[in-house]
């Protein structure tokens, strides 16, 4: 089944990473800036006016993939993450970049976008679903 992704964030230089494999050591994990990283927690409501939640369409049998938010310098959807049963796909955006992703739909899915001010936001895609 497909598992949630894990992020980590460092809470003094704003670095953020993907984790592969937790550790489930007592007082462990993983450091930056001499202190450790914080998970980063699914949203499941939406935080302010802006969209945060991905929405897609299925067209030709393709995910087309579009975050319905700002992208402004200091507010953006840095990435968009597309998750199946057997791969990871992560597209990294820049503030002037549009919030779109074409991805072929394969297995069962889930898409993930993150913004900077406002965290990880999901959508799993439905069996059999013609639009999102």
């Amino acid at each position: 089944m497909n598992q949630e992704i894990i992020l980590k964030k460092c809470n003094q230089c704003g670095a953020l990473i993907q984790v592969l494999k937790n550790c489930d050591c007592k007082d462990c994990g993983i450091m930056c800036c001499n202190e450790p990283m914080e998970e980063v927690t699914l949203n499941d409501q939406e935080a302010s006016f802006e969209k945060h939640i991905p929405n897609y369409q299925i067209k030709d049998n393709n995910l087309m993939i579009k975050v319905n938010h700002v992208m402004d310098p200091d507010h953006y959807i840095e990435m968009i993450i597309v998750k199946t049963d057997t791969e990871t796909y992560i597209k990294n955006l820049k503030p002037e970049e549009t919030p779109e992703l074409t991805y072929p739909l394969n297995g069962v899915t889930t898409i993930y976008s993150y913004c900077n001010k406002h965290g990880l936001w999901k959508t799993e895609v439905k069996k059999g679903d013609k639009n999102g």
